[in-house]
């Protein structure tokens, strides 16, 4: 199980069994600013120390559990007969798989999971946009 850690006033928050995270907003804006430092092609000024490469790779994939299950629950409303279905299921398998290995200190790891909140929030848009004509 991945351990969702948020840091707030210097104390780790640890949630592994998602008791929080109903009750928690997620703050997409401020995880896409993120996610989109993260991929931006480094300068010399941007190098990340190894300690913050695995402290945002652990933030981000904390992050990236909570958006897979709000993209389950979607899914799980949508019917078993809806286009957006194998493409969303792949995209969850996908996310298991990333998730269930724990982040690196290496900023290919914090990457890593930057396109995997990347791709989960398109998930996200795509199943909360759906015209009902294309879920049948």
């Amino acid at each position: 199980m991945i351990d969702t850690s948020v840091r707030a006033s210097m104390t780790v928050l640890a949630d592994a069994k998602k008791m929080l995270a109903p009750s928690l907003p997620l703050d997409r804006s401020a995880m896409l600013e993120l996610v989109a430092a993260v991929l931006a092609p480094p300068t010399p000024d941007s190098e990340l120390r190894p300690e913050d490469c695995l402290q945002i790779g652990q933030l981000l994939a904390g992050h990236a559990s909570l958006v897979a299950d709000e993209v389950r629950g979607l899914l799980d409303r949508t019917p078993g007969v809806s286009r957006m279905r194998p493409l969303t299921e792949t995209v969850l398998t996908e996310a298991g798989g990333r998730l269930s290995v724990p982040p690196r200190a290496t900023l290919a790891s914090a990457q890593n999971r930057a396109r995997l909140v990347r791709a989960l929030y398109e998930r996200y848009d795509r199943l909360l946009s759906a015209p009902v004509a294309d879920l049948p």
